[in-house]
């Protein structure tokens, strides 16, 4: 067994769906000594990242940022929005949905779950028909969540919106793109989403301790008239603070500035070029995965992930073991298995700042692991993604 107090020669492979790999050019972006928050020169750097969040969330109207994780986001879009005892339509797709559901709960709200088997997105159609049953408009938001990072499925959002149009229901739409935003393409305005919740660590490429909200006039309308008690998520306070270029708190400054590095480079990129990137380096996982034998998560197609692909182990055999022992002999963290998937699943995190060679090794180590875990596969998955990678 390698001792991990020892040095390690090479870089550590962080292969999981998030925390991703942050760019040097952040790391030293948030070197730069803090600055005062309440100084003349903090304007501009609030004015900057938000005009960038406008572009990458692909919204016209507020995005707010908060010193907190994408669980705090979700409290933070429930808490602004809705009062205890609305009722809220949840979908289940995984873990995370499975979360945001307990934290509605916790909040005095009244779920309606829509139950799931965690190897496919949302139903448009259950969706609708669960909205054409309630007559008298007591659900008051929808909850979704685009990209399920524990199964590696995506939800089809633009049809789950067009089920809620079909139903004529008036349903806020609450999203989840923690795992999406900047991985996939994802379009706040033209999807009509009123509430988009989203993170640091994952496709923006900067440590966990940001999260975000991106709002609609409606879900500012429905804040305005929600009773929830609550002081620090307040949107009022954070819209007229902004307006100013500055926060109602102590903003998380060398975060900030790590944001602003991110952006740019992914604006630099160009959003078409880094959806088509994390679809190109997904699609060559998949093949990897498949010619082994192995079994992808996600069953429907039109789901697969741009940013995670979780992968079953046969029967009998434990894909923590594996995970394991790839840490231990390769130096290469793989996500583990969420709730029921424990144990079942190991999930393959292509997200963030990644491109064509780090794949190539991030495959390589798979492929040593699972011949070594003595788990029965066919080789080969290797050059299966090469060739699709050059095919592309």
């Amino acid at each position: 067994m390698t001792n991990r107090n020892t040095r390690r020669a090479g870089r550590h492979f962080l292969q999981i769906p998030g925390p991703s790999n942050v760019p040097d050019s952040v790391l030293r972006a948030m070197a730069q000594p803090v600055i005062d928050h309440r100084g003349p020169d903090f304007p501009e750097l609030t004015e900057r990242i938000l005009e960038k969040l406008n572009r990458v969330f692909d919204c016209s109207g507020p995005v707010f940022v908060y010193p907190a994780s994408g669980t705090g986001g979700w409290e933070c879009a429930l808490l602004n929005c809705l009062s205890p005892g609305d009722r809220v339509l949840a979908c289940e797709t995984g873990h995370f949905a499975t979360l945001w559901k307990n934290v509605a709960e916790k909040l005095g709200l009244e779920v309606q779950w829509l139950a799931g088997d965690w190897r496919h997105g949302i139903d448009p159609q259950r969706v609708e028909d669960s909205l054409r049953q309630d007559s008298d408009h007591s659900i008051k938001a929808v909850l979704a969540v685009h990209t399920e990072t524990s199964t590696g499925v995506t939800s089809r959002i633009a049809e789950v919106r067009a089920a809620i149009d079909n139903a004529g229901h008036p349903a806020l739409f609450m999203v989840d793109a923690v795992s999406s935003l900047a991985c996939s393409e994802f379009s706040h305005d033209d999807w009509k989403v009123d509430v988009t919740v989203s993170a640091s660590q994952k496709g923006l490429m900067l440590p966990p301790g940001l999260c975000f909200n991106a709002v609609s006039d409606r879900a500012l309308e429905s804040a305005a008239q929600a009773v929830s008690h609550h002081s620090y998520w307040r949107w009022d306070a954070m819209l007229e603070n902004n307006q100013r270029g500055y926060f109602p708190y102590t903003p998380a400054t060398n975060l900030l500035y790590g944001l602003d590095e991110a952006l740019s480079l992914l604006l630099a990129e160009g959003m078409d070029n880094v959806f088509a990137r994390h679809a190109r380096l997904a699609r060559a996982t998949r093949s990897a995965v498949s010619a082994w034998g192995l079994e992808n998560v996600c069953l429907d197609e039109r789901e697969f992930c741009n940013s995670t692909t979780a992968v079953l182990v046969p029967d009998n055999c434990d894909a923590d073991v594996l995970r394991k022992l790839i840490l231990e002999r390769f130096d290469m963290s793989l996500g583990t298995g969420l709730g029921r998937m424990k144990g079942r699943i190991f999930r393959i995190g292509h997200i963030g700042d990644f491109n064509e060679l780090m794949l190539a090794g991030t495959l390589s180590g798979l492929e040593m692991g699972l011949e070594l875990a003595g788990i029965p596969f066919s080789k080969g998955g290797i050059n299966a993604a090469l060739d699709c990678l050059a095919g592309d």
